[in-house]
């Protein structure tokens, strides 16, 4: 079966270098419109059978559609067509001395391939970006997902079809069998780029094994550090916004950090809002003292992406021993700090290896839309080609344009 999907992927990401993109997204937001209480209802039954099976609250809520998120989903379909054309944009331009005119295009990749954990609303990003970035797209998503999946990608097709494409530029890898994964892993000349999209587990397995080019999308171990000169206010509201607000999300917060000169001051208030909030502390004997409800923290829990209502607290010395913690622990997706000092944060956003580095706001905004990108296709943690929440400009790439007049060499 996949071999077939790569075939039809290719084929179609041919017909996308002709197509008016920007019609297909306008006829796909329409048919997704229409297909509303379809989908709505698949969703339900992936959740219901998620409950069945004890799922964890903040995975349910990953999977969980309803009429506020649907809208917000399709009104960023109407941010990506507003987006300038990623495509055909000179990047270099100059001209040889025999008189060559040398150009750096912007192209699409042509097939990209997303494998890819409970979230439906990736299943829209990832088309939309896609075909606007003038290549097919192979999803595969969770079997936890499956029945979601299934009621979107029809209605993308639908929508496609109507303005004219063809269809198979989206196609969903309608299956749970994991064999489909390894062949997508090994589909050199196949599929183009690779992006994983979940937990730690699913892109390790990807980076591991894949023999095709891969974009590595990173789990979130995201710190708070509140230094001595914080407004401790203003670091209390960036802590419950980066832990409760979606604790299951890989922006949200796993870490705090906390300056030894006010502990005493900061982690009663810290201690009673997020036990008030529901959150379990794992804390060091040394936050313990001002935090005797909280649970001893192992090793381990330094460095864990929780993914639920849990933090882990450590007291720290000052500055340098926040920036060793951090550098020892990160994942390099999204660190904060709280502080007055302008010599304190331009040390920490200078020194802290992260794909994004916040002074006094919240991890909770690594997310293309509210990076103005539209949408995003995921959150890159590496450092090649592109890093960082990640929109129309990081799925295309580039090819040289040389025009002449009969120079040979």
């Amino acid at each position: 079966m996949i071999e077939q999907i790569l075939k039809n992927a290719r084929c179609a990401s041919r017909s996308l270098l002709r197509a008016d993109r920007n019609a297909w997204l306008r006829a796909i937001e329409s048919a997704l419109r229409d297909a509303t209480g379809a989908i709505l209802a698949a969703n339900a039954v992936d959740v219901t059978r998620a409950q069945a099976l004890a799922t964890a609250a903040p995975l349910l809520d990953r999977l969980t559609l309803n009429s506020t998120r649907w809208e917000a989903i399709l009104a960023s379909i109407d941010d990506v067509i507003a987006l300038p054309d990623p495509l055909g944009r000179v990047l270099q331009e100059r001209t040889h001395a025999n008189g060559m005119r040398m150009r750096k295009l912007s192209v699409p990749f042509g097939v990209i391939g997303m494998i890819y954990e409970s979230r439906p609303n990736v299943t829209v990003d990832a088309a939309v970006l896609g075909l606007k970035a003038g290549s097919a797209m192979v999803l595969r998503g969770s079997s936890s997902a499956l029945s979601s999946n299934r009621a979107i990608v029809t209605a993308l097709r639908l929508g496609i079809a109507q303005a004219g494409g063809d269809p198979n530029a989206v196609q969903l890898v309608d299956s749970d069998d994991r064999a489909d994964v390894t062949a997508m892993l090994n589909a050199r000349g196949e599929i183009d780029l690779l992006i994983p999209r979940g937990g730690a587990k699913l892109i390790a397995h990807v980076v591991e094994n894949a023999r095709v080019p891969v974009i590595e999308t990173g789990t979130g171990v995201c710190h708070l550090y509140v230094h001595a000169s914080a407004d401790l206010e203003q670091a209390l509201a960036l802590l419950l916004n980066g832990k409760v607000q979606r604790p299951g999300v890989c922006n949200s917060l796993e870490t705090l950090l906390v300056d030894q000169a006010i502990a005493p001051d900061f982690l009663p208030k810290a201690g009673d809002a997020l036990t008030l909030a529901g959150v379990e502390i794992r804390a060091d004997a040394e936050a313990r003292k001002w935090l005797p409800n909280a649970t001893p923290a192992q090793p381990a829990d330094f460095g864990r992406e929780f993914l639920d209502l849990i933090v882990a607290v450590r007291v720290v010395a000052n500055l340098d021993q926040a920036l060793a913690h951090i550098q020892a622990h990160s994942t390099q997706h999204s660190e904060v700090i709280a502080a007055r000092d302008a010599v304190a944060i331009e040390r920490f956003c200078t020194e802290v290896d992260a794909a994004c580095v916040y002074a006094n706001a919240s991890s909770r905004f690594s997310d293309g839309f509210e990076f103005g990108l539209g949408a995003e296709i995921g959150i890159s943690t590496q450092k090649m080609h592109a890093r960082g929440p990640m929109g129309l400009a990081e799925i295309v790439t580039s090819k040289y344009v040389i025009d002449g007049s009969g120079q040979v060499r």
